[in-house]
Formats: structure tokens, C-alpha cells, sequence
């Protein structure tokens, strides 16, 4: 199935559902997406002393989740291309202890505004797919990350148990499209999101892309039945650490 993934597309549909965007994450989610997030972000292992870089980041909740957690990323920098969404972003910020912890910055996750190997770690989550070509991303992770450096990626899946899948299915095709559009009174985000996942490679076909791109250390480790997969890998090379 061909999706348009434009960028100017992408990044328009996503400004027009921002409002809503958080209240339908946890509402279609069920509440699981704190916990997938809760998942990445302790996949990094974060000491307190990295940079971490969040693409994708949307309003902010992988950034956040980021600088609030236990031994918290010491600096926390956000992108994303959509505007409004990281206007909401800001909004999240405002009046927090850790809020100088963290800069949101508008940029493409195919050419980002980071120098080469200058961060420890970085988080995509459920943007991988947006991007018009994902092994371009893909390359631009490795190319910030330092040596050493940690990346976390959570994106849709399949269910991996049989008797799972068929029930699932028919929630992401026919019944979320119905409450996303009713939320979000956007008629086309909420058909693109299951468009969206039938053609991305999910599971070791996106594992694949990752050691393409110069990734080592790559696991592709199934949530929730497989809903959701959680990418970790590793840029070769000494440990990184500020």
C-alpha cells in the first residue's frame, strides 16, 4: 500500500489534530502509552549525565518522561516539523523545576539540526513510520548519536499471538478510525494511522533497516502482545557519557 508521507502533509495533519492529540493517545491507547514510554526511556539507562535527543517528538511526552525520570537526561532537546504540535509541547514546560532541563526545536527528522555524534541517547516514539524514508532517519540517528550512544524507538506492530490479532485488527481498522475522527474532528489523520502501520516494517524487517544504518546490539522486543515494539540498538563503539 503507497501512503503520502510528504512532509508538508505529514506536518500539516499533525498541526490540525494537536489540540486533541494527548486526550487520544491515552483514550485509543487504553492508558498503555505511559507505560510504552515508561518502557524506552528505561531501555536508555540514563545516569544523569547524557543528552538526550527526542525526534519526533510531537508534545513532548517522550522529552518530558525524559528529563522527569529517575537519573533524568541532563539536557533534553525535542524535534519535530510539525509547529503546532510542539507549541503544545511548550505548554507542558511552563512552570516546572526541570523545564531548563529541556529546548524544543522545529526540524526534519531526514536532516536534523544536530551535530555529528553529540548526543547519548535518542527516542522516537510512534513517528518512525511518519517519515518519508525512514532508513534516511535511520542514518540521521547514527549520525548524532556518539560512540557508544543508546537508541530506543517504539512504533506499531502486529500481535504476535494468534488468537490476539484478528480482535485487534478489527479495533485499528474499524473502531479507532471512528473515535479519532469523532475526537479529533479531523477525518483523515485517524485513516491515515492504520494506512500508516500496514505499511511500515514492523518486527525484524525493521530491525533490519537499524543494522543497515550501522546499528549494532539491535532487538526488536514485542509490548502489550505485540501492539507495540520497542527498537533498542547501539552505535558501535566506546561508551558514551558526558
Amino acid at each position: 500500500m503507497s501512503v503520502d508521507k510528504s512532509p508538508a502533509r505529514i506536518a500539516g495533519m499533525f498541526d490540525a489534530i494537536a489540540a486533541r492529540y494527548d486526550l487520544l493517545n491515552t483514550v485509543l491507547s487504553g492508558g498503555l502509552d505511559r507505560y510504552w514510554r515508561h518502557r524506552a526511556i528505561r531501555s536508555l539507562g540514563l545516569t544523569g549525565r547524557e543528552r538526550l535527543l527526542d525526534v519526533c517528538t510531537g508534545t513532548a511526552d517522550v522529552a518530558v518522561a525524559g528529563a522527569r525520570a529517575p537519573h533524568g537526561a541532563a539536557r533534553v532537546v525535542g524535534v519535530d516539523f510539525a509547529g503546532a504540535m510542539l507549541a503544545h509541547g511548550v505548554t507542558k514546560l511552563r512552570g516546572q523545576s526541570w523545564a531548563d532541563r529541556v529546548d524544543l526545536v522545529r526540524g526534519d527528522a531526514m536532516r536534523l539540526p544536530v551535530a555529528d555524534a553529540s548526543v547519548d541517547a535518542v527516542t522516537i516514539a510512534f513517528g518512525i513510520r511518519n517519515v518519508q524514508r525512514p532508513e534516511v532517519a535511520c542514518e540521521e540517528l547514527w549520525r548524532v548519536l556518539r560512540p557508544g550512544g543508546r537508541l530506543a524507538i517504539l512504533e506499531f506492530g502486529l500481535p504476535v499471538v494468534p488468537a490476539v490479532r484478528p480482535m485487534y485488527l478489527w479495533y485499528f481498522n474499524r473502531v479507532l478510525p471512528r473515535i479519532g475522527r469523532a475526537v479529533s474532528r479531523h477525518t483523515m489523520a485517524y485513516d491515515y494511522l492504520p494506512q500508516s502501520v500496514g505499511s511500515f516494517p514492523w518486527g525484524e524487517a525493521f530491525a533490519r533497516i537499524l543494522r543497515a544504518a550501522g546499528f549494532s546490539h539491535v532487538a526488536a522486543r514485542p509490548l502489550s502482545f505485540g501492539i507495540v515494539y520497542l527498537y533498542c540498538a547501539t552505535k558501535p563503539g566506546r561508551g558514551a557519557g558526558l
